[in-house]
């Protein structure tokens, strides 16, 4: 002892201690040394907590007496209820979760002077090497933080929803558990009718689309006692990281908002149209699936026959030329469950921005509106007359086609000659002279299904601004020539100008065209004069030897009606 006690004066006392084995310094209440601490500490131990917690518990020379770790199970157990040494029941008071210390506890608080059977001396000091993983308190209900919440926000989960979302679920220690974002798919269900533990229930009510939250849960709120089995411990609370994408009722019809509807709008769709529209389309959260645009190509279809989803059908009644407008669609009225594979996922909402580019009806005809229409009109246009007019052609959205002004000239054409769409030659029949009209012809008496490559789209209704700038009367119907006087008794004859009782092609057109330019006689306007006079000369050449003879020679009133003299 005095050898002790002389090392005690001449040397540390650490070395000293050690050189003659002394026994350690007595403890009068546990000792705490902190190995770690976390960054945060949202939620510190009280009394009446539940914890779980690893150890290793160990005699003050290292020699391990007992370790959670060594069982693979954590130890769980309230605080403050003698359900613990003393020495541990005050040691884990203010503990915060992944906060790992050394704790020293003295006998009177640990075994005392009975000890643990074969495990624990009598008078021993204990050290535990703790490390907090989880606490809860009975009392505890379902813990919200939202740390991102989308505006506007239109609509919030309520009971009986279906939504989609993705989560991160971990332990409350960080440990992951499960999450939805590395199955690269939401997980889909219904809320607060049991489809989920019961602190999920709770914990996406009043969420937005968009809206980003932490969800913590007790284990009675989530696996209990037991766990799931396999990733989740027993009594172990729960954290989920949500992010809400889409959200829905069954009962939900579509929903049209944002329309944008032109001051003049006199007619809307109804079932039995045919549409062209442009679209994009997204789901609930935003994520882009599809666009007429990138196409550079309307949609085309007719409404309300089932040739589109069902809220399209729907969404697209009512709208006018010009409209744009943004339709929702649930799952239900959209591609239901299975989706469509890559692009929409099951059971998804569809939101649509559409813009009506035209419509029409297979039952329409053309339009006519008369824009001006001068004093005095004499004449009107008929079938047969060849007219000279101008026009700016468009779309309905205000696209423009083509303008006879661009070129500086008129566009001429014989009415009833099928020289322009039928809608035209209906839009300009009985018109005056100075006269202005506005048309608007659907496409099957248009350019049709096909339209004009790079002008006119297929199935496009057109519109037509025309002025009639002039008139040509035409010949009656059947007629390509007339006579303005009395036919010459001696018609043949005349014809034959060399006398050899044949007339040839170039006597019968020298001798029509002087009839022409003396005003005797009159071509039908608007058409080739050469081809016509070709053909009156081929209907007169009976037995086509390319001559006429005085017995092939006849007038039309003599027979059938024929294009010829």
């Amino acid at each position: 002892m005095i050898q002790c006690l002389h090392a005690m004066l001449f040397l540390s006392v650490l070395v000293a201690f050690a050189a003659c084995d002394a026994p350690p310094v007595p403890l009068d209440d546990i000792l705490i040394e902190k190995t770690f601490v976390p960054e945060q500490c949202v939620r510190a131990v009280k009394v009446g907590d539940y914890v779980r917690y690893h150890y290793n518990g160990m005699f003050p020379d290292g020699k391990k007496f007992d370790s959670s770790y060594d069982r693979g199970t954590t130890y769980n157990v309230f605080v403050g209820k003698k359900q613990l040494i003393a020495g541990m029941d005050k040691a884990l008071v203010g503990l915060c979760v992944n906060e790992r210390v050394l704790v020293k506890i003295p006998p009177h608080l640990a075994y005392g002077k009975q000890g643990y059977g074969e495990i624990i001396p009598a008078d021993a000091i204990l050290h535990f090497d703790v490390l907090l993983l989880d606490v809860w308190n009975p009392e505890d209900g379902v813990q919200i933080k939202t740390y991102h919440t989308p505006s506007p926000c239109s609509r919030k989960v309520e009971v009986s929803d279906y939504i989609r979302y993705h989560y991160n679920g971990t332990l409350l220690d960080g440990t992951l558990f499960d999450s939805s974002h590395t199955r690269m798919r939401t997980y889909d269900t219904y809320v607060g009718i049991g489809w989920l533990i019961a602190g999920m229930d709770q914990g996406l009510l009043g969420m937005c689309v968009g809206e980003k939250r932490i969800i913590t849960m007790p284990p009675s709120l989530g696996y209990g006692e037991n766990g799931d089995g396999s990733d989740i411990p027993g009594q172990a609370s729960l954290v989920f990281d949500v992010v809400l994408l889409d959200l829905h009722n069954p009962k939900d019809g579509i929903t049209v908002t944002n329309q944008v509807v032109p001051e003049s709008c006199t007619r809307k769709t109804v079932t039995g149209d045919f549409v062209r529209y442009h679209y994009n389309g997204s789901l609930l959260d935003g994520t882009f699936f599809d666009s007429s645009y990138s196409r550079n190509h309307t949609y085309d279809t007719y409404v309300g026959k089932g040739y589109v989803i069902a809220g399209m059908d729907e969404g697209l009644i009512g709208a006018c030329v010009g409209e744009k407008r943004t339709v929702i669609i649930p799952p239900h009225l959209g591609y239901g469950e299975e989706g469509t594979g890559s692009k929409i996922p099951g059971s998804a909402v569809l939101v649509f921005d559409i813009d009506i580019i035209d419509f029409h009806n297979p039952t329409d005809n053309a339009v006519m509106t008369t824009v001006h229409k001068p004093e005095e009109c004499d004449k009107q246009t008929k079938k047969g007359d060849f007219i000279k007019y101008h026009y700016n052609a468009s779309l309905m959205d205000g696209t423009s086609i083509d303008s006879t002004h661009n070129y500086g000239k008129t566009y001429n054409i014989v009415l009833g000659a099928n020289q322009v769409v039928p809608g035209m030659e209906d839009g300009l029949m009985e018109m005056c002279v100075g006269e202005k009209r506005h048309l608007v012809i659907p496409p099957h008496l248009g350019y049709g299904e096909r339209g004009v490559d790079d002008e006119v789209p297929g199935s496009a209704v057109l519109v037509f601004d025309i002025e009639l700038v002039e008139l040509e009367e035409g010949l009656p119907e059947g007629y390509m020539f007339i006579w303005n006087d009395d036919v010459s008794p001696d018609l043949f004859t005349e014809m034959d100008t060399d006398k050899n009782a044949e007339v040839e092609p170039s006597e019968f057109t020298d001798y029509i065209m002087l009839q022409v330019s003396e005003g005797k006689g009159r071509l039908a306007p608007g058409f080739d004069p050469n081809r016509i006079i070709d053909n009156m000369f081929s209907n007169q050449d009976r037995d086509g030897d390319g001559k006429i003879t005085e017995a092939e020679f006849r007038l039309k009133a003599d027979e059938a009606p024929h294009d010829e003299l």
